[in-house]
């Protein structure tokens, strides 16, 4: 839930590219006073198909984790009946999947507040069925949170919609104005503390989800850890800090990371910043990760491995890299260093996992870790080992 939930905007449409003040998540900078009926901000997630799957990532990230909306059920007709939790290989969260959203309302009584559309679609753009939907939930007066790169706000149909029930349009990716936006200054440089990208070797492989933990597990062990947000959903999730880095014209993107960068450490004095990585640099089909690695200039990186997948998602004639090919080329690309390397377990059995730790830890030399099946503390471990400045400062863990 957010520090301070009436937060008085200029607009309904919201600017995940502007800085958002501390205590204020970046969605919701730019929203009207709530309405009693939304005080709680309670949401249903759409995810129809998807659910638990890659293309679901943004619904998967929100059922374990927001700090604004209070999830209340998961739609995908595929999953419905199960529990949300355990669609995710974790704990039962009581968190219900439901059919379609005439489920959702026969089983709460009345509509959430918010109704979010939890998929990360290659097209970026809403299927003609999908479209039906989100004019339903407007219908109920259900405000909505969009992030993909088509804009709802821009759309006659759905601006009419929201005119007559008066719910909210929130476009998440959608960036500010070009005259508005940073180029690249150098002043990254002047940030102090340690700054650490967690990439990946492919896209939708986990890497904000392992930022995620990584920075709530140094908070927990006495640091201040800020996390920048560089993706939709962890906009979403609540991030103080951060921009959709894949909306932003080219031109702007390191600059807009940095100026993000360099606001955090002065209004917070963290003494670590975690940057969520997105795609892969090695990936021929996204240039963000070459655009958070100059925006940023890392003093470490994580690299995030799916041990199971063959192929690169949504590119099945496309091989995976190994990790230390994706080692060697961000090395060489930029003057950082990979400190560590966090599995994704999908498709994988405990003992195939831990067999993949062993030999990934003997092969590159580097410690090892899955961010959601291991102690937590062994991703503290990896920084600490990479920053002794750090270690004297952490409170004690248990492993």
């Amino acid at each position: 839930m957010p520090d301070d939930p009436n937060v008085t905007p200029s607009s309904t449409s919201v600017e995940p590219g502007h800085i958002a003040a501390k205590a204020v998540p970046t969605i919701f900078r730019h929203r009207p006073t709530p309405c009693a009926r939304e005080a709680a901000l309670t949401a249903v997630v759409y995810c129809e198909g998807n659910f638990g799957g890659i293309d679901g990532k943004t619904a998967n990230g929100l059922v374990r984790y927001s700090e604004i909306f209070e999830i209340v059920a998961v739609i995908d007709s595929e999953r419905q009946g199960q529990d949300a939790g355990t669609v995710l290989g974790e704990d039962s969260n009581g968190i219900p999947v439901c059919s379609d959203l005439s489920a959702v309302l026969a089983r709460l009584g009345s509509p959430p507040a918010y109704f979010i559309y939890g998929m990360a679609p290659a097209s970026g753009l809403l299927s003609v069925h999908e479209r039906a939907v989100v004019l339903s939930a407007i219908g109920l007066g259900m405000n909505v949170v969009n992030g993909l790169h088509e804009f709802l706000n821009d759309d006659p149909e759905f601006s009419a919609a929201s005119a007559k029930s008066g719910s909210l349009l929130l476009d998440v990716r959608k960036p500010r104005d070009k005259k508005e936006l940073r180029i690249f200054s150098g002043r990254i440089h002047e940030v102090t503390c340690p700054r650490i990208a967690v990439l990946g070797t492919d896209c939708a492989i986990g890497k904000r989800t392992t930022a995620m933990v990584l920075t709530r597990a140094l908070c927990a062990r006495g640091l201040k850890a800020i996390m920048i947000g560089t993706g939709q959903t962890g906009l979403i999730q609540g991030a103080r800090y951060g921009v959709a880095l894949d909306a932003i014209p080219a031109q702007f993107c390191a600059g807009e990371l940095e100026a993000l960068i360099v606001d955090a450490f002065e209004r917070e004095a963290p003494d670590v910043i975690v940057i969520e990585g997105q795609g892969a640099l090695g990936h021929p089909a996204y240039s963000t990760s070459s655009f958070i690695l100059r925006g940023s200039c890392p003093d470490a990186v994580l690299l995030q491995h799916a041990p199971a997948r063959r192929t690169r998602c949504d590119f099945d004639h496309m091989a995976m890299p190994s990790p230390k090919s994706e080692i060697d080329l961000i090395q060489s690309f930029a003057d950082t260093k990979v400190i560590g390397i966090t599995l994704n377990h999908e498709n994988m059995s405990e003992d195939e996992l831990s067999r993949a730790i062993a030999m990934y830890e003997a092969e590159l030399g580097i410690a090892v870790t899955d961010a959601l099946s291991r102690p937590t503390d062994l991703l503290v471990d990896m920084v600490s080992a990479a920053f002794p400045s750090l270690a004297a400062r952490l409170i004690r863990g248990s492993h």
